[in-house]
């Protein structure tokens, strides 16, 4: 059977998203257990090493980008709901960010982890964090650093929902 890249509309996979007359339309979760749920979720930024180290140091001209950042992205966090058009409005219980810097490597390696009690997931809340944080990161050192690199954003971690006892799924795996 050859591909065809353009499947008719009934042959398409349905996405959760979209009704059947192809208008879009949020998830209805009511039926869902309410249940513990967490994600993790990873950025990078690729920095100069003199970039690396005003920022380690708290005396880039914008002042201390870590704190600013990690702020900025449990901001994001909260407000993934207004942000993404389809995200459910969540009670967050837990939202972390932690920037860590490696200076082997000229990154600032960032790492948000994002917890409800709800019927749906917080994937979309970490990785939001992540990328808020990791464009914070480019806002206030863009002024010294014009090759600055976002990158691999990505969710590393979820647990929770159906089958929440087992092992944490992998996104990378």
């Amino acid at each position: 059977m050859a591909f065809d890249p353009n499947p008719k509309r009934a042959d398409r996979r349905r996405l959760t998203h979209v009704d059947r007359r192809g208008r879009p339309r949020m998830v209805d979760v009511s039926a869902k257990s309410v249940t513990p749920r967490r994600a993790v979720a990873e950025a990078e930024v690729s920095v100069e090493q003199e970039t690396l180290s005003l920022v380690i140091d708290g005396s880039g001209p914008k002042g201390d980008v870590l704190t600013v950042a990690e702020l900025a992205g449990v901001m994001a966090a909260k407000k993934t709901a207004e942000l993404i058009p389809l995200c459910h409005p969540l009670p967050l219980t837990d939202v972390g960010v932690e920037i860590t810097p490696d200076r082997s490597t000229g990154t600032l390696r960032i790492r948000t982890t994002v917890a409800t009690t709800s019927q749906t997931g917080v994937e979309m809340e970490a990785l939001t964090a992540a990328s808020v944080a990791a464009l914070t990161v480019y806002d206030m050192a863009k002024a010294v650093d014009k090759g600055m690199i976002i990158e691999d954003v990505k969710l590393v971690e979820k647990t929770g929902g159906v089958g929440s006892t087992e092992p944490p799924q992998r996104a990378d795996s």
